[in-house]
């Protein structure tokens, strides 16, 4: 039998881990629900949901027009049509990979991999290559053009 003072500092502790362990289970739901939709449907068929309210404004491709057909295709193995809709998202998945697989560990395990801070100077080199990508995929000039998806 458990004595009192740890029959109280257990729910405590029980309770702060499970939380972290409900959010990252919620989080691989959400994200292989997803992936299963995306691996049925295929969002160059049926688009009406899908569309980009930039691209439908202004006429041109913002960074991310093309991400959604992107993951479709390489969910089903095509990666060079993935990186030909939208090179820029596609080679960011393993940036992305990393906190999710951390998730994965988080709830198979209880520990997550360890946190990595980035610096600043990354963010905004980030930001830079973003908006420059912006940029490049809607000038309609060869090789620019290869951008666009």
């Amino acid at each position: 039998m458990a004595t009192q003072a740890e029959a109280v500092d257990a729910p405590a502790e029980v309770a702060r881990w499970t939380h972290a362990r409900r959010w990252a289970a919620l989080e691989l739901f959400a994200v292989a629900a997803a992936a299963a939709f995306l691996y049925a449907v295929n969002p160059s068929q049926w688009s009406p949901w899908l569309q980009c309210p930039f691209h439908a404004v202004t006429g041109l491709d913002c960074p991310g027009c093309g991400t959604v057909r992107a993951l479709h295709q390489l969910l089903h193995g095509h990666v060079l049509a993935a990186l030909r809709l939208n090179a820029l998202s596609m080679s960011l998945l393993p940036f992305l990979g990393y906190p999710f697989l951390s998730n994965v560990m988080l709830v198979a395990r209880g520990r997550g991999f360890p946190r990595v801070m980035v610096p600043w100077a990354v963010g905004w080199s980030l930001v830079a290559v973003v908006l420059a990508f912006w940029v490049l995929r809607n000038i309609p000039v060869w090789p620019l053009t290869l951008l666009a998806p």
